[in-house]
């Protein structure tokens, strides 16, 4: 008989555990005691305990068949192995630009609930980001373009640049997520948790679905976006850890 395939082309699993460990270097996933490779032929090295068994713990939970798809912080800590380190000015370039057109800056026209909701959660993070990160973004209502102040914007970017490179490809990942620099610094500096900012990032969605309901490829597409945002907060939480 011909040897079973996943439908999807999916690897097979080719070792029985996954652990985190000490090596040169700082910390490793090991797959059988070996450490697997980036696409780009880094070892999949991290310079926190806690990461490295983030990472190890979605190896582990793989069945037959391994979902790379599925990992995310594995295909994150693949990113900053491969990209970040010779990319680091765009990248920090890329999340200023996000703040340019921050999501907590617009505030809906209407209806009068919707715009109350994001006045209320928004304008606290917006403050927040003045106080905290000494960034002051001007908000409008609906969806035409405001102009942010050049001055504001190089101080996300530069706020961006001092990060080490896991930190920043965590933030590059958070900003398009939230659609919010502002929420992907909050989740790095520990303000917010990942789901919190996501949340926080969909309030005009989850107002939409108040109303009219959600059908079941919009449920399924806003939990795994919401589980990304979790795996986000655990990233920061685990490359603040000791060791």
């Amino acid at each position: 008989m011909p040897a079973k395939t996943d439908p999807l082309e999916r690897p097979k699993r080719f070792y029985k555990t996954a652990a985190a460990g000490s090596v040169e270097g700082g910390f490793a996933v090991l797959l059988d005691g070996r450490a697997p490779k980036s696409p780009g032929g880094a070892r999949l090295v991290l310079p926190t305990l806690g990461l490295a068994e983030l990472i190890a713990a979605e190896w582990e939970s793989q069945g037959e068949y391994i979902a790379l798809a599925e990992m995310a912080a594995n295909r994150l800590a693949n990113t900053t192995l491969d990209h970040v380190p010779k990319a680091r000015a765009a990248v920090a370039q890329e999340i200023a630009d996000y703040a340019g057109t921050d999501a907590l800056c617009y505030l809906a026209e209407h209806p009068r609930a919707l715009v109350e909701r994001e006045q209320a959660a928004w304008r606290p993070w917006l403050d927040w980001a003045a106080q905290a990160l000494g960034v002051h973004l001007e908000t409008t209502r609906g969806i035409i373009h405001i102009t942010q102040a050049a001055a504001h914007l190089a101080r996300v970017r530069d706020l961006a640049a001092e990060l080490d490179d896991f930190s920043l490809a965590g933030l590059a990942f958070g900003a398009p997520l939230f659609g919010s620099t502002i929420l992907a610094f909050a989740v790095q500096r520990g303000a917010l948790s990942g789901e919190a900012a996501y949340d926080l990032s969909r309030l005009d969605q989850a107002f939409q679905e108040e109303m009219w309901g959600v059908d079941a490829e919009a449920a399924a597409r806003t939990a795994r976006l919401r589980a990304d945002a979790a795996m986000l907060g655990a990233w920061f939480g685990a490359l603040s850890s000791a060791g």
